[in-house]
């Protein structure tokens, strides 16, 4: 298995330390990086699936105020 090395502040490593004290920290730390890359990769996502909203919204038909009105009237019951 790979090792990495990082940089971090003196009071963030004596925290985690102290809060995973017993545990393998080596197993803490691999899966806070796996929590990190899913939640950027998710992030991704959405922003890709908004700027194909946007895209979209480029060719949507435009309606008035008015007809937009009527056609929210006509789907009531």
């Amino acid at each position: 298995m790979p090792t990495v090395n990082f940089s971090v502040p003196e009071d963030i490593k004596n925290a985690f330390n102290i809060t995973f004290e017993g545990q393998n920290k080596s197993a803490v730390i691999a899966d806070l990086m796996r929590e990190a890359v899913e939640r950027a990769q998710s992030q991704q996502r959405s922003q890709e699936a908004y700027q194909r909203i946007l895209a979209r919204r480029q060719n949507a038909p435009r309606i008035t105020e008015e007809q937009f009105r009527a056609a929210r009237e006509e789907g009531r019951p």
